[in-house]
C-alpha cells in the first residue's frame, strides 16, 4: 500500500507547478545567474523540480490497475 501522504503531496505539486510555469516576473530582468540570463536558471530549476513531481507522480500515484 502506498503513502497516502505522499500521493496528496505529489498531486498538490501539479497546480503548484501549473502556477510557477509562467515566469512573468522575470521576463524584463537582465540580471546574469552563474553566467545566464535569470529566466533560463528559473526555466532549469523549474525543468527539476518538473522531473522530480514526475518521479513523485509515478512512484506514489501511479494507478495499482496498471501494473502488469
Amino acid at each position: 500500500m502506498k503513502s497516502t501522504f505522499l500521493r496528496r503531496a505529489a498531486y498538490a505539486g501539479i497546480p503548484i507547478l501549473f502556477v510557477l510555469h509562467a515566469d512573468w516576473w522575470l521576463w524584463d530582468d537582465p540580471r546574469l545567474v552563474f553566467g545566464l540570463p535569470a529566466g533560463l536558471v528559473y526555466h532549469t530549476l523549474f525543468c527539476l523540480a518538473a522531473t522530480l513531481e514526475m518521479m513523485l507522480l509515478v512512484r506514489y500515484a501511479w494507478p495499482a490497475h496498471l501494473e502488469p
